[in-house]
């Protein structure tokens, strides 16, 4: 009776072991979580200047541009990346605009009032 006992539990542990080894192979993985990065509009320091000036993300992740110091600011896409602008000016401390990107590529943009101060930035889309 011991013995039949000792068989059946070993065969019953092998089978799970199994089961577990085969089951793994299905699980689903799941992606990596897309990340959103933020950019502020207008420097800590009151320069007219996107914070930081150039980013660096994976295709899938989003950008959120936050108006942070003397707007208005806005936010216009140069060439075919156009229809990403946000031409609208933003008073606001605190106003926000966020933009996915799906293509890898380099994505110039600029604040329209104060393009000839220098206020303009890149989204690098790896």
């Amino acid at each position: 009776m011991k013995r039949i006992s000792s068989v059946a539990r070993s065969l019953g542990l092998a089978l799970c072991a199994v089961a577990l080894v085969i089951g793994s192979f299905f699980m689903a993985v799941s992606p990596a979580a897309a990340d959103t990065v933020t950019v502020k509009m207008g420097a800590d320091n009151g320069m007219l200047a996107f914070e930081p000036s150039t980013v660096t993300i994976k295709a899938g992740d989003t950008v959120k541009w936050v108006n942070n110091k003397l707007p208005p600011h806005n936010i216009v896409f140069e060439g075919d990346a156009a229809n990403k602008s946000h031409d609208q000016l933003m008073f606001a401390p605190g106003e926000a605009y966020e933009v996915t990107f799906d293509t890898p590529g380099t994505y110039s943009y600029y604040c329209s009032p104060h393009r000839g101060a220098g206020m303009a930035g890149k989204v690098v889309v790896q």
